[in-house]
């Protein structure tokens, strides 16, 4: 599994599975971001974990990988 993280206040993380979900869907960045309506530079950055998207993009994307938002994003504290 392909997960990136962002590190975040407090220990907190957020982890994302953006990049293995487009690749299981065989999308490419583009295709994704067309889909999600955002820019390809958008997708990169969520991928990398350079940037948090913001909820209503979080949802269009578990919707179109067809699972829930939890499966692509969640957050994972440091104890």
């Amino acid at each position: 599994m392909r997960c990136r993280t962002i590190e975040r206040d407090m220990g907190e993380y957020v982890v994302n599975r953006v990049q293995e979900l487009r690749t299981a869907a065989h999308l490419t960045q583009e295709e994704l971001a067309e889909r999600a309506g955002v820019s390809r530079q958008t997708i990169i950055a969520i991928e990398k974990g350079n940037y948090t998207p913001s909820v209503s993009l979080a949802i269009k994307l578990a919707r179109i990988f067809k699972t829930p938002v939890e499966k692509v994003f969640s957050i994972v504290y440091d104890a």
